[in-house]
């Protein structure tokens, strides 16, 4: 399993990023997709998963994200992105991709994260 994130950066509160990650060595199209974040000085934070397309492509939100992340997968370039808006400081962290569903998902396989800092 290979997952690169990217789309990281520095933006300002109310600002918007859009983070990828690449996946290989799997197949992706029928595995769930979750991202994760970890803020400085915290644990794993579980944020949003998309299920497979068997699945429905069904999403779900930690409520701290709710209304203003989106996630969605594109499964012929085998890549999950999150949309973020509404950028809050709080939202300062490493995301992560990573395989499986829902807040368990922070134990699945990771790659070296992309940085996202809310600033002003």
């Amino acid at each position: 399993v290979q997952l690169v994130e990217s789309g990281g950066g520095l933006v300002q509160p109310g600002g918007s990023l859009r983070l990828s990650c690449a996946a290989s060595g799997f197949m992706f199209s029928i595995y769930h997709m979750s991202w994760v974040r970890q803020a400085p000085g915290k644990g794993l934070e579980w944020v949003s998963t998309i299920r497979s397309d068997t699945d429905g492509r069904t999403t779900d939100y930690a409520d701290s994200v709710k209304g203003r992340f989106t996630i969605s997968r594109d499964n012929a370039k085998n890549t999950v992105y999150l949309q973020m808006n509404s950028l809050k400081s709080d939202d300062t962290a490493l995301y992560y991709c990573t395989t499986g569903a829902g807040p368990s998902s922070v134990r699945g396989p990771r790659g070296q994260g992309t940085q996202v800092t809310v600033s002003s």
